[in-house]
């Protein structure tokens, strides 16, 4: 479960294999503010817990050797909880570790300036998911940025009409209701 919710509240885009997406040659300055603007999975989330998830913005921040530190506060069935992952650069642009490489992100850059998708792939205690997000710079929904999401989703082999968007909220006070 812990899983699921890290993943819902960084999300984060897959294995969006290399033949449809272009390698990339360098890595991009993913460091700020980002929202979470689109979620898509490849497993089915209860209808009764997408109605009560909101997201803040969540902070990144590039540390040494180009990894990664990524800050958001998720509020789950009204209990605002602050979560914080290092995400490990590897050899390959864009493509990071977590959790002692159980987790694999990619961060894939959209069409549409400002955005970026996150495609996250983990596997473990047999437990396998994968979920992409759409994250932007400001809060608000740009359609062209949703419907080259959508042409990812459906490149990548996950379900584009399952996509979720959820709420936006500025601050989630921790352990409010």
């Amino acid at each position: 479960m812990k899983a699921l919710l890290l993943s819902f509240g960084l999300g984060l885009v897959v294995a969006l294999q290399a033949q449809v997406y272009p390698a990339v040659e360098e890595s991009h300055d993913v460091s700020g503010t980002w929202y979470v603007k689109a979620t898509a999975s490849d497993k089915k989330i209860p209808k009764k817990m997408l109605g009560s998830v909101s997201v803040t913005p969540m902070t990144i921040k590039t540390l040494e050797e180009g990894n990664l530190e990524v800050k958001f506060t998720v509020q789950i069935a009204g209990e605002c909880r602050e979560m914080s992952v290092v995400l490990e650069k590897t050899d390959q642009p864009d493509k990071y570790t977590a959790f002692g490489g159980t987790q694999v992100l990619y961060i894939i850059p959209s069409a549409v300036e400002d955005h970026y998708f996150f495609y996250w792939e983990s596997s473990k205690h047999g437990f396998r998911f994968r979920i992409a997000k759409l994250l932007g710079r400001d809060p608000d929904i740009n359609q062209e940025a949703l419907e080259d999401f959508q042409n990812a989703l459906r490149a990548g082999g996950l379900n584009a009409k399952d996509i979720f968007i959820p709420m936006q909220s500025e601050t989630c006070p921790l352990g409010s209701n």
